[in-house]
């Protein structure tokens, strides 16, 4: 049945919403890094390199779409708060019939653009054609990876953020499984690993859908549900298409910044790319707490209830910030040993020590701005978040990582500052766009 986040204690509502998420996040990456994994042990470089390339490119596209979906979380928290749950069918019929025709059309373009999109990530010529094959796979696979956060945003709007952290369990299981099978046993390599993710994530929305269909709750999507309401989508993508563009911008400029390392030579770009590896499992605090911002505050925006919809935001703010701290404290102390059990290099443990060190500071910052963007998008004001994301992105991020890498040819740890700068510019906008809003009474009550 759906869970009522409009009641309790706060700070206990948090945890239990964010423990699973946070779960279900670390299950996300251990899946990814388990084709890896697996071809380091049974390939060589080009077919590491492969899937690498083609893992990199398939996440911008699942980011962009799991941004999307963030617009069903909020509509159905929103009628749920209210219980208002015929809103809710309606949102969620409109969401299957929307996610479905577009996850269609974008693996038929990917499909015909894949030799393109190869070339335009340099791959080594080694790779292409096991990156080719990889993403060839993939794509097909795209509705599968559609509906799998479709129904996580359904989850997840129903207060529920405990089933897609076992739906995605039983897919990692199923996926390294496979894994053994293609590639260990079969010898397909970046094949059997694009089939074993597809396989398992085909399994995954076939257990969600099982799962959701077995819960007991006081929605029942009807076949009406599924037809085309032009208010409905228009508000699904009100929201979800700011927070899709601003994900896979973010994403992009990170593969910029690749591009910035790869130009400094072999040693940086190995530290730089281990690096940002790690910083993405260490994030997976103020990502979660993003995640649980909007759903938490979406409800209790659709039941009127605007200050408890600010102490979640205070509260969630909090647990980021002082994590952030900690984890950067503790990065200082142990980055060496931290990134010598990934790396054997010394100079790569070396320029990825400075790079860390500095990028570290970014886990404070980074808190503040996704909580503040989980919050606006409940309220559905994600252009907010587009915003500042962007701003950061072309005004720091990018820009700054560039110039300090020209200016710093001996070490990294300038051209790791350019992250936290950029998550500072985005925290002070948001602060003074919540100022000013809060102060018209824009979080009192759900515009209509």
């Amino acid at each position: 049945m759906e869970h009522d986040l409009t009641r309790g204690n706060v700070l206990k509502t948090i945890a239990v919403f964010a423990l699973p998420y946070m779960l279900s996040y670390f299950l996300q990456m251990l899946y990814g890094m388990a084709d890896l994994y697996m071809m380091g042990q049974f390939s060589g470089a080009a077919g590491i390199t492969a899937v690498g390339n083609g893992a990199q490119t398939l996440y911008i596209i699942t980011v962009t779409l799991v941004g999307l979906a963030m617009g069903t979380t909020v509509i159905v928290g929103h009628a749920v708060g209210s219980r208002r749950f015929d809103r809710a069918e309606t949102a969620i019929g409109n969401t299957i019939t929307l996610f479905m025709g577009v996850s269609v059309v974008l693996a038929a373009v990917l499909l015909a653009l894949c030799p393109q999109i190869v070339a335009l990530i340099g791959t080594p010529a080694e790779a292409v054609e096991g990156t080719a094959a990889y993403l060839r796979i993939c794509f097909v696979g795209i509705p599968f990876i559609a509906a799998y956060n479709i129904l996580s945003a359904i989850f997840r709007g129903l207060g529920d953020s405990r089933s897609p952290m076992y739906v995605i369990g039983v897919a990692c299981i199923i996926n390294i499984a496979l894994d053994f099978l293609f590639i260990g046993h079969m010898g397909l390599g970046p094949v059997g690993a694009a089939l074993g993710t597809v396989t398992a994530q085909t399994a995954s929305v076939a257990l969600a859908l099982v799962w959701l269909k077995s819960r007991r709750t006081n929605i029942h999507v009807k076949r009406s549900d599924l037809r085309p309401q032009p208010e409905v989508l228009g508000s699904i993508l009100k929201i979800g298409v700011p927070v899709a563009v601003q994900d896979g911008c973010i994403q992009v400029a990170f593969m910029f910044i690749t591009v910035i390392a790869n130009h400094r030579g072999l040693v940086d770009a190995a530290a730089v790319g281990l690096v940002e590896k790690m910083i993405s499992f260490l994030f997976i605090v103020p990502s979660s707490m993003g995640a649980t911002v909007s759903a938490l505050t979406a409800q209790n925006a659709g039941a009127g209830k605007g200050d408890r919809a600010r102490q979640v935001l205070k509260d969630a703010m909090t647990i980021s910030v002082v994590y952030g701290c900690l984890i950067t404290v503790l990065m200082w102390l142990v980055a060496p040993a931290f990134i010598g059990f990934f790396a054997k290099d010394a100079a790569v443990v070396a320029a990825g020590t400075g790079y860390m060190r500095s990028y570290i500071f970014d886990a404070i910052f980074a808190g503040i701005h996704i909580c503040f963007s989980g919050f606006f998008a409940a309220y559905g004001k994600s252009y907010i978040g587009f915003a500042h994301n962007v701003l950061a992105v072309a005004l720091i991020r990018v820009p700054g990582a560039w110039l300090l890498s020209n200016a710093y040819s001996d070490t990294l740890f300038p051209m790791g500052i350019a992250s936290p700068c950029g998550s500072i510019l985005s925290a002070v906008i948001c602060v003074i766009a919540f100022t000013v809003l809060n102060r018209r009474g824009a979080f009192d009550k759900l515009a209509a």
